[in-house]
């Protein structure tokens, strides 16, 4: 099993000025996201992780260098970071073709590491997580239920649904359709709609495949954020830091 982890984007929405660090270079208690994502990857076994840096590359280029990972991480620059995410998908769309179960990560979400276990021990081949705890509106990415399968994956929604929630950002893809999703990626890439969210290509999927495909885990009890305003800045150092547990305890 290989991670991708997108984290080429600006962050210009946490109001930092010019040339600051990328997200995952955000520190709580002292450890970057990036170390953090890295070392629970590390303890649940993944045999690779892949970075798609973008903007201000080299500092993420220098902290995996630091961390002696070399063997364990890997970096792909998407040098068009300034337009849409699907296009750091589409940088990374060879280990999406790799042949192996792919977890597709956010970089900038501050997580527990009970969150990637349950992603990587789910019975759905292909998942998603649910946090059924969210505040409306149309920031989140929601995931809605119906009869027990995926309807709809958007931000904003339209289908007629049991019970919706937010998306964390972390994914697990079967190889068949990790292929699929670099296929969808190449697509967007050739119609010209490279200022589009990656969320949108996998939202395709779900539409088109046959329903069962994509399973869930529901993941309402474990603490994370998505870091995109500087009030959740606060918020995960006040209220989710100290909900985290450590992977080694």
């Amino acid at each position: 099993m290989r991670a991708i982890i997108l984290a080429a984007g600006v962050g210009a929405r946490l109001g930092l000025g010019e040339d600051h660090p990328p997200k995952a270079m955000l520190r709580f208690a002292e450890r970057t996201l990036l170390s953090r994502h890295l070392k629970i990857l590390h303890h649940c076994g993944l045999e690779e992780v892949v970075v798609v840096t973008g903007y201000n590359a080299e500092i993420l280029e220098e902290a995996v260098s630091l961390q002696k990972a070399e063997g364990f991480v890997r970096t792909l620059m998407n040098p068009d970071f300034r337009l849409g995410s699907i296009l750091s998908l589409w940088t990374a769309q060879n280990v999406l073709r790799c042949g192996d179960e792919i977890l597709l990560m956010d970089a900038d979400v501050l997580s527990d590491f009970r969150m990637i276990e349950r992603l990587r021990d789910s019975g759905n081949a292909n998942c998603f997580l649910i946090d059924r705890d969210f505040e409306a509106g149309d920031e989140p990415v929601k995931l809605c239920i119906r009869d027990g399968k995926i309807v709809d994956f958007h931000k904003k929604i339209a289908s007629t649904y049991d019970f919706c929630g937010e998306s964390v950002g972390f994914f697990r893809f079967s190889p068949g359709i990790a292929r699929r999703l670099a296929s969808r990626t190449q697509a967007y890439v050739d119609e010209g709609r490279g200022e589009e969210w990656y969320e949108e290509a996998i939202r395709d999927l779900v539409v088109e495949c046959p329903s069962g495909t994509f399973g869930f885990e529901d993941v309402t009890d474990l603490p994370w954020i998505e870091i995109d305003f500087p009030e959740d800045v606060e918020r995960a150092r006040e209220e989710i830091l100290p909900q985290l547990k450590d992977p080694e305890a």
